[in-house]
């Protein structure tokens, strides 16, 4: 039997040793495998033997580390309020509050000269108050997770600290410790809020209309499948569902990242989220509460979180490496001097007190929150933003792109015909009712081909007479044919009429021309009269040519591969501004041609509709899918969803990876800078220990502030 897999969130985690030790603790428990904790997402996940597994034991191990385990989507989250609220909210913040109120005292009656045992009584109550938490966690990381953690670190530093007389550089190293975990937790809370908030943006409640018209008010996820929803001017919309009645603009920026509302009539869908506004719709749900697109994306984003991106895979290995290095360092630098040179070994210049500051330095804690936030963050922007990004791994390759290859239909395009050219050649002029377009449209209205509902938008569009037709056929794939107003009316392909109905030469030469622009052309008759000959095109998107102009400043090579013929895809790239193209292709050959230039060393992202082009997104060393709002598929298979269908999405999120892979280096540069700094001070004895504890848990907190500026 397959194994489930339980995925919870853990409030408030940024600590890599609570990581390692809540991991250590939940795998020891009976019914557990492969337990996984993952501090940039705040998630636990393991698979159960039993389907009955309590959660209870999960739940105690992850309060022993100081942090509090939702258990269901409904769970209470802390509030994302100040960071007094946040030091309020639980008893080992609280205690260190008051470890900071005693540390307080103690220097200040040891600035007043009051007896010595005064206020070391001070400094041991904040050390005892304050190190409880500490201490437990110190056992956790030995007893548990089978490793010297920063808090076991901190203990032996502590505890040598006391032994050489420092009370009260003890107490301020246990209290700035703790506020530092403090605020590394509330910081990297508030990183991931962000993504919860999305889901604050669906409404509880809806109102459900019932079969008499009355409306009562119910829970959306008591809602069922063809229910239908009254949404009134200026409400949130409660489900994913298909419009039934009413006509109204939605803001769907919170989905699709769009700025301007989308129109909605009869037969349009709209999703849960986003903002109704100026017209009450009735709405049939077609999705159940937890299968709403907004909470898809919000997951999708969650199991993104979990995907390291390489350099944080890197990054870990170090850390592995780097603890353990500097611990050994830190030991032999208390015993070598004062053994071999003849050092002091204790007071304030002696080598105990810099080997304790070594063990502060260290710990990881900076360079390995480095990454995961600031990849949480970017993550987040970009779904706020109407794009779904999979991955850190998928992040950070965004940023080494240099070529975008684009499908061209759907993509590039509208992916609809539509009528460009209508010419009037018609040499019979005795009645308005010669008027091609008018009998082309009383014909093609019979056929639901793209091309015949390109004839008669323009007919509509035109508003010509409304004809009607009968006895209409198919000319074997190459037309129509029927009667309208007693006259055989034909629509046909150019060869079709080359082979069955004379012209004249200037209309041949006129649908040459039309051809050759890479268009298609159809000609219309009157009995065997040529009187009109219509081009249709699938036209460019509007924002197509600003987007690929962005990416071409950003230094992109662009690429349209398609199936279309050689001059059709010229037309189009010429009036876009793609660089080269690839025509005349099968689906396997588009995977080729991706192929082809990865082989040439070219870092490949393929932008197509994530369906018909799933192979060729598969081969891409990034995948991005258009449309992922309307589409499950889409939202499924690529490595990017742009939900908002819209090109211009590309180079915003091309510029958040880059911004984003420059963040993490930074980040690391940084905390690396600042260890080998207070480091060289601690060899050269002008560092304290509260130095290297400020250090410390200044550095994680600025990359933690640094990376969580990608949210903006």
């Amino acid at each position: 039997m397959a194994l489930e897999t339980r995925t919870y969130r853990v409030e408030g985690l940024s600590c890599v040793d609570c990581a390692d030790r809540i991991r250590a603790a939940v795998e020891q428990l009976d019914g557990v495998e492969d337990c996984d904790v993952e501090v940039g997402a705040g998630s636990l996940s393991f698979r159960v033997t039993a389907p009955d597994f309590d959660v209870s034991p999960v739940a105690k191990i992850v309060d022993h580390t100081g942090h509090n385990l939702l258990t269901s989507p409904d769970a209470p989250k802390r509030a994302d309020g100040s960071f007094l609220g946040f030091l309020l909210a639980s008893r080992q913040t609280m205690m260190m509050v008051l470890a900071g109120g005693l540390t307080l005292a103690g220097l200040s009656l040891l600035a007043l000269g009051v007896p010595e045992l005064v206020w070391v009584l001070l400094f041991a109550a904040a050390i005892v108050v304050g190190g409880i938490g500490v201490g437990r966690h110190a056992y956790q990381e030995v007893w548990a997770a089978h490793s010297l953690g920063m808090n076991s670190l901190m203990v032996i530093a502590v505890t040598g600290a006391m032994l050489i007389g420092e009370w009260a550089e003890a107490a301020i190293v246990v209290v700035l410790f703790s506020l530092g975990e403090a605020l590394e937790g509330y910081a990297a809370e508030r990183a991931r809020g962000a993504l919860d908030s999305l889901l604050d943006l669906a409404p509880p409640v809806a109102l459900r209309l019932n079969a008499n018209g009355a409306t009562e008010a119910v829970r959306v996820v008591e809602l069922r499948l063809g229910d239908r929803v009254l949404i009134r001017p200026g409400d949130r919309v409660s489900v994913d569902g298909l419009v039934l009645a009413g006509a109204s603009a939605v803001d769907q920026a919170a989905i699709t990242g769009e700025s301007v509302p989308a129109d909605k009539t009869p037969g349009d869908n709209v999703f849960a989220g986003t903002i109704n506004t100026f017209g009450a719709l009735t709405v049939e749900v077609t999705h159940l509460a937890e299968d709403t697109t907004l909470n898809r994306m919000v997951g999708l984003v969650r199991d993104a979180q979990s995907r390291q991106a390489p350099v944080q895979r890197f990054v870990d290995r170090f850390a592995r490496v780097y603890t353990p290095a500097v611990t050994v360092v830190a030991a032999l630098a208390a015993v070598v001097p004062p053994l071999i040179f003849g050092q002091p070994f204790w007071g304030d210049e002696g080598w105990l007190l810099r080997a304790l500051e070594m063990l502060v330095i260290a710990c990881p804690c900076a360079l390995v929150i480095s990454t995961p936030v600031s990849v949480v963050s970017a993550l987040t922007n970009a779904a706020s933003n109407g794009v779904l990004i999979k991955g850190g791994r998928t992040l950070e390759l965004l940023g080494r792109v240099d070529v975008f290859a684009f499908d061209k239909t759907g993509t590039l395009t509208e992916g609809k015909p539509v009528t460009t050219d209508v010419v009037d050649v018609c040499e019979l002029r005795g009645t308005d009712l010669h008027c091609g377009l008018a009998y082309a449209a009383a014909i093609e209205s019979q056929s639901s081909h793209p091309l015949a509902r390109a004839l008669v938008a323009e007919a509509q569009a035109q508003q010509v007479p409304v004809l009607t037709s009968e006895g209409v056929s198919i000319l074997a794939g190459r037309g129509l044919t029927g009667r309208v107003n007693g006259q055989q009316i034909t629509v046909g392909s150019h060869s079709y009429f080359d082979a069955e109905v004379p012209h004249a030469v200037h209309v041949c030469s006129r649908a040459q021309q039309l051809a050759e622009q890479g268009k298609t052309v159809m000609l219309v008759s009157h009995d065997d009269e040529v009187c009109s000959i219509f081009a249709v095109a699938d036209t460019p998107r509007p924002e197509s040519t600003a987007a690929i102009e962005a990416l071409r400043v950003a230094g992109m090579r662009t690429v349209i591969l398609t199936g279309d013929g050689q001059d059709v895809a010229r037309l189009i790239a010429d009036q876009v501004g793609v660089d080269e193209i690839y025509a005349e292709l099968l689906p396997e050959e588009k995977v080729a041609a991706v192929s082809a230039l990865s082989d040439e060393g070219w870092t490949v992202a393929m932008v197509g509709d994530g369906v018909n082009d799933a192979p060729a997104l598969a081969q891409a060393a990034v995948g991005i899918a258009m449309g992922g709002a309307g589409s499950d598929q889409a939202m499924e298979t690529a490595d990017v969803v742009l939900m908002g269908d819209d090109l211009r999405q590309l180079p915003s999120i091309l510029k958040l990876s880059r911004r984003t892979n420059a963040t993490i280096r930074a980040n690391v540069a940084f905390a690396l800078a600042i260890k080998a700094l207070v480091f060289a001070l601690a060899m050269m004895g002008s560092a304290t220990l509260w130095m290297a504890v400020v250090a410390d848990v200044g550095a994680s907190l600025i990359v933690i502030l640094n990376g969580m500026r990608l949210r903006r």
